[in-house]
């Protein structure tokens, strides 16, 4: 066995870990990271950005949006079912920490929204000076290399197995095994759990929320996150809270892919279930967690979005109805192949094409194909006037008659999972009696219940705002603790 000390040991080295690992060991703390995997950044390694509010960006390009408004908006949203004063300590930090990681060499291409309706909180990180894909990755490099700089030891392929507490409760060590099964013991005063949550396992997930992957859900899976730092957590003492997932809506197995596919099947046209009904006003459908929500609740899990010939050839014309900022497509020329392409794959079901809309109905498998019909052409005739059902925008409101058809099967899903470690909002860990266990911290989505049951995207980059701004409390709460103990 490899015996070791330090003041921190780190466990997880995504975006909170990290910031934790910065903040240590620029208070002059000896840290020690534990990564499972061969590298750094986690899921955020995929992402583009954290939130910020009242940043000099924000200013620049006229946003109108402080502390207080997003405190407001945030806490209506979520019905105050969330800590009020972690949500107010995040936000208030959020404007800094952009600075901060500016500081550390980090460039911002400004501040965006992610949909019309959302506001521009979303900072995403330049790549190649401008605006482009995996902007996380760059950001989580910067911080590694300013806590490598001030001397922090990062082990790779070195997941953490137990955490340690004395006869007076303080946190005193953490046991880990290396790539080659060497034990590691680390004597320490302060752990900080940051793995991630437990998104690529269906069991706990199933477990902790019910949810059966593939059925009911389809996660977004970030290989090896299996909610260890979690159940780590709870064997050391810690208090669990309730596990929610960051809820979206995707066609599973073309999201990915040919983009004007997605995009075209997310706009506000007809959505129905597989009763052949409607239920839900279609603008919401930019709001990935509302639309996500809604389809969860319906028979199956499912939901159809119809579209037909006219529509695409309006969109080819005149451009889409709306833009996000992820599936930002301006040419979808290559619409209708791309999703011949997939029918001709049989094993991905996520396309539909069909020449009469009886046939489209059968082949998607909509049980009541007389009341699918009704419903088109109930929707055809409220295109003509209004939506007197769900009140959708008239602007939105495009008819469905002309073949070929197509229908994109849209199911649930989620960016891992959130919440699991209960803390405080100096991200100290909690007991069941809500009492701080000395020296143990937890930052980033092992710790994310501030959204309720909702991801709240009217403000985005949320998550990985969250997770920056937590990593960095629960490291100036590790130098605070060392300083004091």
């Amino acid at each position: 066995m490899k015996n070791l000390q330090a003041d921190v040991v780190i466990i997880g080295t995504g975006p909170a870990g990290l910031a934790a690992s910065v903040e240590a060991s620029e208070a002059g703390l000896k840290v020690i990271a534990f990564e499972k995997q061969n590298v750094s950044g986690g899921a955020a390694n995929m992402g583009m950005g954290p939130l910020g509010i009242g940043t000099r960006h924000q200013q620049d390009q006229m946003v109108d949006i402080d502390v207080e408004k997003a405190f407001k908006m945030f806490m209506e949203y979520t019905h105050w079912r969330v800590d009020a004063n972690m949500v107010k300590k995040y936000f208030e930090a959020s404007a800094g920490t952009i600075a901060w990681l500016e500081d550390l060499g980090v460039e911002f291409a400004g501040a965006y929204k992610y949909f019309p309706k959302s506001e521009a909180t979303w900072h995403i990180v330049a790549v190649n000076g401008g605006i482009g894909r995996n902007g996380g990755a760059i950001m989580n490099k910067a911080m590694l290399d300013k806590a490598q700089e001030n001397g922090a030891e990062f082990f790779y392929e070195t997941p953490a197995k137990k955490i340690l507490r004395d006869a007076e409760g303080k946190i005193c060590g953490v046991d880990a095994v290396d790539k080659d099964g060497e034990e590691i013991h680390v004597d320490c005063k302060v752990v900080i759990v940051a793995t991630g949550g437990a998104g690529d396992s269906p069991e706990y997930m199933k477990e902790r929320m019910g949810y059966t992957f593939g059925k009911d859900l389809f996660n977004i899976v970030i290989p090896g996150l299996k909610g260890e730092g979690i159940k780590m957590a709870i064997a050391a003492g810690a208090a669990t809270t309730e596990m929610t997932v960051e809820k979206i809506y995707i066609l599973p197995n073309s999201d990915m892919g040919v983009q004007s596919v997605p995009v075209v099947f997310m706009q506000p046209n007809l959505l129905v279930n597989v009763q052949g009904k409607r239920f839900i006003n279609e603008e919401m459908m930019q709001n990935t967690t509302f639309t996500g929500n809604a389809i969860q609740i319906q028979k199956g899990a499912i939901g159809f979005s119809i579209i037909d010939s006219n529509i695409i050839k309006t969109y080819k014309k005149k451009g889409l109805d709306v833009v996000n900022f992820v599936h930002h497509v301006s040419d979808i020329d290559d619409f209708e192949q791309a999703c011949q392409d997939i029918v001709n794959d049989p094993a991905n079901p996520d396309v539909v094409i069909a020449d009469t809309l009886e046939e489209l109905a059968e082949k998607c498998g909509i049980e009541d194909v007389d009341q699918f019909l009704e419903t088109v052409e109930e929707y055809n005739d409220m295109c003509e006037s209004q939506d007197t059902l769900f009140y959708k925008p008239s602007k939105y409101m495009k008819p469905i008659k002309k073949g070929p058809f197509y229908a994109g099967l849209f199911r649930p899903s989620g960016y891992g999972t959130l919440g699991g470690i209960k803390i405080n909002e100096n991200c100290e860990v909690l007991d069941d009696d809500w009492n701080v266990i000395p020296g143990f911290y937890a930052a980033g989505t092992d710790t994310c219940t501030i959204y309720g049951d909702s991801y709240m995207f009217l403000l985005p980059g949320n998550t990985m705002g969250y997770c920056v701004n937590t990593g960095r409390f629960a490291g100036q709460g590790a130098a605070e603790y060392c300083e004091e103990d």
